[in-house]
């Protein structure tokens, strides 16, 4: 199971995204403010509105314990070319395939797909009462079929069943005895009202869709670019975490919680299962952090535990607040890609944050990994040019294929962001190099030699 394909228009920056399509690996790069976080605080966006208890809200722009706060309506719509409303679309694959049927015709199969989609449409009413966000149209895509529901008048929350697309041009929604009354709002922007079931005697498949889409947003895990200071001491009372919070607060809680269920986790064919905290002690190795990793309780019996770790094999044992900066700073990174379930997706923004160049160039490695190892599907956002360059290698290396990473570059054109996929070749060569990418290199080394030469013959005067 992976995301598949983002369409985002008057998002922020965006006007229209055109399709971007998401590969096991994904990398958005650019420059600042070029709209490559608003790529992932859409999939964040509808994450947190499943999330949210209240059925009212289109949706939950979030507050301090969400992983984004977007505002609201107004401060997440596109501000030039007088927008007015936000489209937001989303596709994935399942292991299972979805089987749509009509109930009211002998249970006839309509679709049947691995391919589902979703795509929302949402304007602002304007009434009596104040401006808020309504839901214009909003479906679910099963191979090439589409279900959905509309808005019947602009001025009423009043909603109708639509169905379409190649296997449903002749599916109909057949109303029950009686109930030929118009649909109230959807709750949320992506959920059927209960009425659906009520009203129409072959739409209570609707109900599996609304289903699939919770489940696969349940999947997606997210780590922001700011993680939380190293701790001396962590209190752990038995909490099971989804993942590590927005600033990786939860991995210690993940790795005790990962430790209680025996979880194991194989690290490739035909070899030995190892354990999360083990999984992560051989990442440190590997990346040439440290020697040895392990969490450890202050006393027997005790809920206070340490990070202990050793730099080499002749260092003494030292916590995690007495080494250096960038142990702590990954830790959260490499929790997360091994603590998720299989099948999951990973979003991870700027992970190279104060982490050397080389651990950055490892980053590559751990992605190809709990892909290949997993099926853990990661879409970061990034500047670094060393995490890049050593998916290029690895490629080259058929290390992992050209066809499962998929590379971007955002740019901002006329206050408007835009978004352009790069060619990787299976030497992996980018063939479509943009100017500046990450800076003007053979400019800077230009202008470097200039000064060191007007130096010397300054100097020989």
């Amino acid at each position: 199971m992976m995301l598949t394909r983002l369409r985002l228009k008057n998002f922020k920056s965006w006007t229209d995204t055109g399709d971007v399509t998401l590969r096991p690996i994904t990398g958005f790069f650019g420059a600042n403010s070029s709209g490559k976080s608003g790529l992932l605080q859409a999939l964040l966006l509808l994450k947190q509105t499943a999330e949210s208890a209240d059925r009212g809200l289109v949706f939950h722009f979030g507050d301090k314990m969400t992983p984004v706060d977007l505002g609201d309506f107004g401060s997440v719509l596109h501000g030039d070319g007088g927008a007015e409303e936000l489209e937001v679309s989303l596709d994935w694959e399942r292991k299972a395939a979805v089987r749509v049927r009509d109930s009211k015709h002998e249970n006839r199969v309509v679709a049947e797909s691995r391919r589902l989609g979703f795509s929302t449409v949402v304007n602002q009413a304007t009434g009596n009462g104040p401006t808020r966000p309504v839901v214009r149209e909003m479906s679910y895509g099963v191979g090439e079929a589409r279900f959905g529901m509309r808005r019947k008048a602009v001025s009423k929350d009043e909603y109708e069943l639509f169905a379409g697309g190649a296997g449903a041009t002749d599916f109909r929604f057949v109303h029950s005895m009686g109930r030929k009354w118009p649909l109230p709002a959807p709750e949320k922007c992506y959920r059927f009202p209960d009425q659906t079931r009520a009203y129409f005697q072959n739409a209570g498949f609707l109900a599996d869709l609304v289903l699939a889409f919770e489940e696969r947003l349940n999947e997606v895990a997210y780590l922001g670019p700011l993680r939380a200071h190293p701790e001396r001491r962590y209190a752990w009372t038995g909490a099971r975490p989804s993942d590590m919070g927005r600033a990786g607060e939860a991995v210690v809680d993940a790795i005790l919680a990962a430790r209680e269920r025996g979880q194991k986790i194989s690290p490739g064919f035909r070899r030995k299962r190892l354990s999360l905290e083990e999984y992560v002690a051989k990442w440190l190795k590997e990346l040439g952090l440290i020697q040895d990793f392990r969490v450890a309780s202050v006393s027997e019996g005790s809920q206070l535990y340490e990070v202990r770790v050793r730099r080499t094999r002749r260092s003494r044992e030292v916590l995690l607040t007495d080494v250096g900066f960038g142990v702590s700073q990954i830790l959260p990174v490499l929790v997360l890609c091994l603590f998720v379930p299989d099948g999951s997706t990973v979003l991870l923004e700027q992970p190279e944050i104060h982490l050397h160049p080389s651990v950055q160039s490892g980053l590559a490695d751990v992605m190809i990994d709990v892909w290949k190892n997993r099926n853990v599907q990661v879409i970061v956002e990034s500047h670094s040019e060393h995490l890049l360059q050593r998916l290029q290698r690895r490629i080259a290396e058929e290390e992992v294929d050209a066809n499962d990473v998929g590379l971007y570059f955002c740019d901002v054109k006329a206050r408007q962001s835009e978004l352009n996929r790069l060619n990787i070749n299976v030497f992996g060569s980018i063939t479509n190099w943009p100017d500046n990418f990450f800076g003007d290199e053979f400019g800077e080394i230009a202008a470097t030699a200039k000064a060191g030469l007007r130096r010397r013959q300054a100097a020989e005067q």
